[in-house]
């Protein structure tokens, strides 16, 4: 997603051009999640409010980027990676627990960071949708990994024996739609509960699919 202008090149300011646009790039990115993310979001943006935004000119949003969907594309994906770095952490950090504490750390990491900032939400859950095909593959695409990420977690839990053997893959990918509209919904103002009990009825859901009723732990 390279712009359309070609960017200066040599040091400046005591600053390499690698380091100078990567300054320019974050600073774009920074003003698009504001707003993208408030007001007047994606589809009432202009490129000059953004650059104006960002504090630099036109010429140096064409030179990091072609358009404005392409702004959308790189911000979309790095709120989904804040999230999977926040829930590989905490991954790493309950290694160990039972299942029940684990999936809550788990999910604590995940809720905590995507609702730290109501932009982000808005920017994965609402902007991105129904932009062009080029994004709704992206969207899905990131959806498909964190169904990815549950299956094989609940694949290594079956494997210890704490949950049900099964394939996960349609159940992950209804709870992915569940956790999705949930914290929409709630960062929103429209779910009348606190970010602990949403968290802690998404992990009745997820407990419920992997041990269903009738199911003990350790059994075939």
């Amino acid at each position: 997603m390279t712009g359309r202008l070609r960017a200066p090149t040599g040091r400046y300011g005591g600053r390499s051009a690698e380091e100078r646009q990567a300054e320019r790039r974050a600073r774009f990115l920074a003003a698009a999640l504001r707003l993208f993310g408030e007001t007047p979001g994606y589809r009432g943006t202009t490129v000059a409010a953004l650059s104006e935004a960002a504090g630099l000119s036109t010429r140096q949003f064409y030179e990091e980027f072609r358009t404005l969907e392409d702004v959308l594309a790189v911000l979309h994906l790095q709120v989904n990676d804040w999230a999977e770095e926040a829930v590989v952490a905490a991954f790493a950090a309950a290694e160990g627990l039972p299942l029940a504490e684990r999936v809550t750390a788990i999910f604590r990491a995940y809720a905590g960071d995507v609702t730290a900032d109501p932009r982000r939400i808005r920017i994965t859950f609402v902007e991105i949708v129904g932009v062009s095909p080029r994004l709704e593959e992206q969207r899905l695409e990131r959806r498909a990994r964190w169904v990815e990420l549950i299956c094989a977690e609940a694949t290594a839990a079956a494997d210890r024996g704490e949950a049900v053997p099964r394939d996960y893959r349609l159940a992950a990918t209804a709870f992915i739609g569940s956790v999705n509209g949930l914290l929409h919904d709630w960062s929103a103002g429209r779910v009348a509960a606190t970010l602990d009990e949403v968290v802690d009825e998404l992990v009745r859901q997820l407990l419920g699919i992997l041990r269903p009723s009738g199911w003990e732990p350790g059994r075939p």
